[in-house]
């Protein structure tokens, strides 16, 4: 198999986070091919607006596989479960919230790198990090390190030595408003994400969520106003 140096797999929520990250990817002069999920969440607004952004970025194809996270549960954003409302900076800092989804990313991952393969990308793409992060143990730079080695490891093209796979997570030392200055500065259009984990009937976001905080929390930091 030939591998396309240029061509990358980039996972899209439909955030802030991921819209970035895409456009990191392509002013780096990668063609990117987008993947989401339906994954058993709360809504589907944010595949919307991964629609949006993967056409905003004129992705080559934008494949959205579903998977259902919402049998196995264990996560307000797949079973019945309270979303946390109205927390605290502090409070945010601590533990890992009802909001983790058990092995998300791991599985977002192995798609990825199912797909990157039948595609002949070696470049993976992805929008974790580690400072405003909410303490999720899959947004950590040892995860992100343990999977690219496993990938190289579980893969016909690394065992074959014909390419090295690569985890590329630009954003993962970085903080909520440096993310927002760095998408602001590549021409990110902030208004067609989503970031909110339990919007309102209309689809406006709750702006209690912990999500909804930290991008409050971001933009104002930033010193740019939210579009959303």
């Amino acid at each position: 198999m030939t591998y396309e140096k240029k061509s990358a797999v980039v996972l899209c929520s439909g955030g802030l986070d991921s819209a970035t990250v895409m456009a990191m990817a392509k002013n780096q002069g990668y063609d990117i091919y987008s993947l989401s999920f339906r994954y058993g969440q709360r809504h589907h607004i944010e595949l919307e607006s991964a629609d949006r952004v993967s056409r905003h970025f004129g992705a080559l194809q934008h494949l959205v596989l579903t998977i259902e996270l919402d049998k196995i549960g264990g996560s307000a954003l797949t079973a019945a479960i309270d979303v946390p409302k109205g927390r605290t900076q502090a409070a945010l800092s601590v533990g890992i919230p009802i909001t983790y989804v058990p092995a998300r990313n791991t599985i977002f991952l192995s798609y990825a790198l199912a797909w990157a393969e039948v595609l002949g990308a070696a470049d993976i793409f992805i929008g974790v990090n580690a400072l405003d992060y909410s303490g999720y143990p899959d947004c950590r730079p040892e995860y992100i390190a343990s999977f690219e080695a496993m990938a190289n490891l579980a893969t016909k093209a690394g065992v074959e030595g014909t390419t090295r796979i690569k985890i590329h997570a630009p954003l993962l030392n970085m903080t909520k408003a440096e993310i927002i200055r760095t998408g602001a500065a590549l021409g990110v259009d902030y208004s067609m994400t989503h970031s909110c984990y339990d919007p309102l009937p209309d689809g406006s976001p709750c702006m209690q969520c912990d999500s909804c905080m930290l991008r409050k929390k971001g933009f104002d930091e930033a010193g740019i106003k939210d579009a959303m």
